[in-house]
């Protein structure tokens, strides 16, 4: 039970969504997606499953094969559009609080929202779903934020292919443009924890695939960060028990390299925090954003 609170802190959450036709109705009001052909990407061969759990008071997705984005849109469309990456470790995804949740919530701010179902590793069919690597790496993190070393979080297992998925969901929302109302240099990404890890790449990597800004939410360092960097709004707790410092390192990276960026590093909050109040002064990083965002010419100044 203990662990199982641990693992909903990294947002291994979802709803298991359709994928096998080209678009067709979710079940509450977006629009899903397929990344790619059916038959495109290689499968794990194992069906997807979701388990609700109710220490997280969450639904868990695994063995995510068939990558997906789900469109929210706004009424009035305000030509800003915004791809949120859940978290979850790459073993699972934080679909519900960690994505549509979030979409919904910018799209009552104009914002074109689109949840991003990355592939996932094979879980391991216990009541952990966590794989032996996935254990090591956790370990790992873990034995890192006891010592303090500064040193930047290793590519985990399956990273390389949600970064890929990252990079076509972003082809996939530029060839949509025009006809969602959007602006090609206005879309960006929103990650949380592994899904900030996602975001990074995309963000100092291919300019091809390189979203117009980011939202990273409890992640860790990339680099090497250049100038040309996206922008970057960054939030974090300092009480994060796996990545305490890794919200101060993103922004001393980004700023070194000369990019932009904003960091706001919550006294308390946690790792995992998302729209549900928790009494903690990361209850506001949602808000945070919008600001930030508004700063940038993202969204509409408000009046005064």
């Amino acid at each position: 039970m203990k662990r199982w609170a641990e693992w909903a802190m990294l947002g291994l959450l979802a709803a298991l969504l359709p994928t096998n036709a080209l678009a067709r109705k979710a079940a509450v009001g977006g629009v899903v997606m397929p990344l790619y052909p059916k038959g495109t990407v290689g499968t794990l061969g194992v069906p997807e499953t979701r388990e609700r759990i109710a220490e997280a008071d969450e639904t868990f997705i695994f063995n995510v094969s068939d990558p997906t984005l789900e469109l929210f849109r706004p009424a009035r469309p305000n030509g800003t559009a915004v791809i949120v990456a859940p978290g979850g470790g790459f073993v699972g995804l934080a679909y519900e609080h960690g994505g549509r949740d979030i979409a919904r919530r910018l799209a009552r701010h104009g914002v074109t929202a689109l949840v991003l179902k990355y592939r996932t590793v094979k879980s391991r069919q216990d009541a952990m779903h966590m794989p032996e690597v996935h254990e090591r790496e956790m370990a790992a993190i873990i034995a890192r934020a006891k010592s303090g070393e500064p040193a930047q979080v290793p590519q985990f297992a399956g990273e390389a292919h949600a970064v890929e998925d990252g990079a076509r969901a972003m082809a996939l929302v530029r060839e949509h443009a025009r006809a969602w109302g959007l602006d090609p240099a206005r879309i960006g990404m929103l990650g949380f924890s592994s899904g900030a890890f996602l975001a990074a790449d995309l963000a100092i990597g291919d300019k091809v695939s390189r979203p117009a800004f980011v939202g990273l939410i409890y992640g860790g360092l990339r680099g090497p960060v250049s100038a040309d960097a996206a922008p970057a709004f960054i939030a974090a707790a300092a009480d994060d028990p796996y990545l305490p410092q890794d919200g101060a390192l993103l922004y001393a990276a980004w700023r070194k390299a000369g990019a932009a960026a904003e960091l706001h590093m919550f006294e308390r909050g946690g790792h995992g925090f998302d729209l549900r109040p928790k009494g903690a002064p990361s209850d506001h990083w949602f808000d945070e954003f919008l600001w930030w965002m508004r700063s940038r010419g993202l969204l509409p100044k408000k009046n005064k």
